[in-house]
């Protein structure tokens, strides 16, 4: 692993995107001890799928969650700074993709596990897992985070202490309209709404405040459906996918579905988990990883918002820990965390199947995908 991590980082920086006819930089955040030095990237053909290496982008410790500001200047992503939680912003160099760091503060809570910006690039919402809280940072004009913070730790009772411990907030995302943000809370099985004020990057509690799922479900990751009307969280200990309706007009959620993340015949054991869950970009598919199973699983959407189970795809690696659709709906990239690789899926836009491309990069213990569009 050493020798190809060496010759992985040693790749130039500056290898000019237009000779390969690249179309986006695919960033990977990474964490894992010793495994990994940062963020890495790699140039990404929309066409064929293709990905080339930019190497080390961004020096970093446990950067294993990462977010691109909506202007493609800048890329934010969880740390460490002196044993406690914090997240970072990086400027990205036109071109090579290569991040520096601006500045580092506070996550205010132990374990940050999931950043997101706002769509209008002023407020970055950060989920603490190990805290049990969600955060709003303020994003300067120059990429800088603030330091002033608004931040709302959670609380409640939990249905499994020893599996689920306490509050664990594991993903905030904001509304299609940027006017509300969910919380997914593996601990309270709930889906927290908040109000979100980005101009200020101040967050508060929704009225009504959440939607549950079934004890011991654990919802983990949390994905709107492009149109606006439905939602879905993929429920880490349950191994299944939670529908919901979305009134975008109180920020409530509403759940119409639940289904299995697994082929039928398997059962769910304490071994088995789930992770990303991600709506293809037209809105008639959803997918699904299964860690463990080291599948995806593949969902139709019909228009009511339910999802039917399609398929489930091994994704040629251990522990799919997250993945990326690429924006234009053709590819998917399996980030497998335990096998050092990201492997390449084309997908059928016909029909939502996936077909692995004979593509598989090392990368060491991949944890996220995001994709910056290069002109």
């Amino acid at each position: 692993m050493r020798a190809w991590l060496v010759l992985f980082a040693m790749v130039p920086f500056l290898m000019p995107l237009a000779a390969s006819g690249a179309n986006y930089i695919a960033y990977i955040g990474t964490g894992g001890g010793n495994r990994s030095k940062g963020i890495y990237a790699f140039r990404f053909d929309s066409k064929t799928g293709k990905l080339d290496p930019l190497g080390l982008v961004g020096e970093t410790s446990r950067s294993s969650f990462v977010a691109l500001h909506p202007n493609g200047k800048f890329l934010y992503s969880v740390a460490e700074a002196n044993g406690g939680g914090a997240v970072s912003a990086f400027s990205i160099e036109p071109g090579s993709g290569k991040l520096t760091l601006l500045n580092t503060v506070s996550s205010h809570g132990a374990g940050p596990c999931y950043v997101r910006v706002d769509a209008t690039g002023k407020t970055l919402l950060v989920a603490n897992y190990g805290g049990g809280s969600v955060a709003a940072v303020g994003i300067e004009p120059d990429g800088r985070l603030r330091e002033s913070t608004s931040v709302v730790k959670h609380e409640g009772a939990v249905a499994d202490v020893k599996r689920q411990g306490g509050p664990r907030a594991h993903s905030f995302n904001p509304s299609p309209d940027n006017r509300f943000a969910v919380a997914a809370d593996l601990g309270l099985d709930q889906l927290l709404v908040y109000k979100l004020d980005a101009a200020n990057a101040k967050i508060e509690p929704n009225q009504p405040p959440f939607a549950k799922v079934a004890p011991r479900s654990g919802p983990r990751h949390f994905a709107f459906h492009p149109n606006g009307k439905f939602a879905y969280a993929i429920n880490e200990i349950s191994c299944t996918v939670t529908a919901f309706t979305w009134d975008a007009a109180g920020g409530v959620l509403k759940e119409i579905q639940t289904t299995s993340t697994l082929p039928v015949g398997v059962q769910v054991t304490d071994a088995l988990s789930t992770a990303e869950v991600q709506v293809h970009p037209s809105g008639k598919f959803l997918y699904g990883s299964n860690r463990v199973h080291d599948t995806i699983a593949v969902f139709s959407v019909a228009k009511d918002g339910k999802l039917t189970l399609v398929e489930n795809v091994p994704t040629q690696g251990k522990i799919p820990r997250n993945f990326g659709l690429d924006p234009t709906g053709g590819f998917l990239l399996s980030a497998n965390q335990d096998s050092n690789t990201v492997v390449v899926f084309r997908v059928d836009k016909k029909t939502g199947r996936l077909t692995p491309t004979g593509q598989t990069v090392e990368v060491p213990a991949p944890m996220c995908v995001k994709f910056l569009a290069v002109k």
